[in-house]
Parts: C-alpha cells; sequence; structure tokens
C-alpha cells in the first residue's frame, strides 16, 4: 500500500479540526442536484486541497459522497493525498468516514494504516468503525503496528480498536509488528503498546509461531526480552 509520511505528533480531533476554518454548507435539501461538472469540481478542489473551493462545490450541489477513479469518495480521495484541510472539510460537512474505495480503504482505515494521525482524529471523533478491516481482513491496528507508527497505534488502541484481531492471513498486531519490524526502538514502543493493552503473546501464526519465535529467528534481542519478561 502506498503511503505518505507522518510527523506521529499527538493529536485530538479539536487540534486537527482547526487546521482549516471551513465556510457552512447549507443544510440538506437546500442545495440544487448534484451533476456531472459539480462533482468534477469536487474532485478537483480535493486534488488541489483547497477547502474554499470544496465548499463552493458541496453548495453548488455536489454529492459528497460522488464516486471517482477507484470507486473513492472525495473524502478517500484526500484522504490518501493526505490533504488535511479538504478532508476536515468534507467530514465537517458529513461525508462517510466508514465509505471504502474499491481496494477496501476508507477515511478511517487507510489514515490510520498510515499513519495520518490529523485525518485519523477527525475520522475518529465523527463515527469511525473502529472494527472495520480493510482487503486483507485486519483492523487499522495491524497495518498501523507492522509500520510503527507509535502514536498512531496509541490514538487506535484509545480508541478501541481490537488488539487481538487475526487477519485473513493470520497475523495480529502484535505479530505483525515482529515480523515485519526491525526490533528498533519505535517496534520495542509499538510492542510494549500492545502488551499493555492486552495483546496475547501466545497467539500463532500460519505457521504455528508466537511472536516470541519469531523474534527470535530474526535476532531482534530487545524484543525477544521484552517478549520473555511478559510471559
Amino acid at each position: 500500500m502506498a503511503g505518505c509520511s507522518s510527523s506521529d505528533t499527538p493529536l485530538t480531533p479539536t487540534t486537527a479540526a482547526s487546521a482549516t476554518t471551513t465556510a457552512a454548507v447549507p443544510p440538506a435539501g437546500v442545495n440544487p442536484p448534484s451533476t456531472p461538472e459539480s462533482e468534477r469540481a469536487l474532485f478537483d478542489a480535493v486534488d488541489r486541497n483547497d477547502p474554499a473551493a470544496v465548499t463552493a462545490a458541496l453548495t453548488a450541489g455536489a454529492n459528497i459522497e460522488a464516486r471517482g477513479e477507484g470507486e473513492r469518495t472525495p473524502l478517500v480521495e484526500a484522504t490518501k493525498n493526505n490533504a488535511v484541510a479538504a478532508a476536515s472539510t468534507l467530514i465537517l460537512a458529513g461525508a462517510d468516514v466508514n465509505a471504502k474505495d474499491s481496494m477496501q480503504d476508507s477515511a478511517f482505515l487507510y489514515s490510520g494504516a498510515e499513519g495520518l494521525n490529523e485525518i485519523l482524529a477527525l475520522t475518529l471523533s465523527h463515527g469511525a468503525d473502529v472494527d472495520s478491516v480493510n482487503r486483507y481482513g485486519g483492523t487499522a491496528l495491524i497495518p498501523a503496528s507492522e509500520h510503527a507508527h507509535v502514536e498512531t497505534v496509541r490514538m487506535l488502541i484509545a480508541a478501541g480498536v481490537p488488539v487481538n484481531h487475526v487477519n485473513d492471513p493470520g497475523w495480529t498486531a502484535l505479530l505483525e509488528a515482529v515480523v515485519y519490524g526491525d526490533g528498533s526502538a519505535r517496534y520495542v514502543d509499538v510492542i510494549t503498546q500492545l502488551l499493555d493493552a492486552g495483546a496475547d503473546p501466545s497467539i500463532r501464526d500460519a505457521s504455528g509461531k508466537t511472536a516470541l519465535d519469531n523474534a527470535e529467528s530474526r535476532g531482534q534481542s530487545d524484543v525477544v526480552a521484552l517478549l520473555q519478561s511478559r510471559s
């Protein structure tokens, strides 16, 4: 999955929402009907990360849940561009943070997986389904742990994403943090968070190996010591 970089800075929904000033969008039923032109204008505004133009397109009648390339909604498009101002405007205007594209990515799932914490905070405060899963049958916490997005993992755990969910390939967040990690301090931080939140180190992967087995075979000495201390 192609990703965007993140500073992993702690955020709250309030600080995320203050990233842009959103003009009021008229209530449902007041706007003219959506047209291909207004929807094109909306996607163009999203691609420019222009919140004023997003609001103008919505006011002109653009469907906030219109589908573009790859069945992306404007919000999913904004999220995959890490266009925070546009995403904030759409979410505050009522965009569905759980709507998925053809890759089974929603704004919530993608921002969680890629460590886009400003957008993630907004999705969490606007109805994100923390139990939703991606195309691999995994929660947002699993790829966030795989990529060692330390603050993102903290946010997702606090939001109640299940820590012991097993995805279709047979991985939990803990297993992915070990198998796809490098044993560095960031991964130790993530693994510590997961264990503190109740991650079960006895769960085995599809090959029958535990997190400790995988850490030992990869020479991740700090992770091995941590897991042994929790056994």
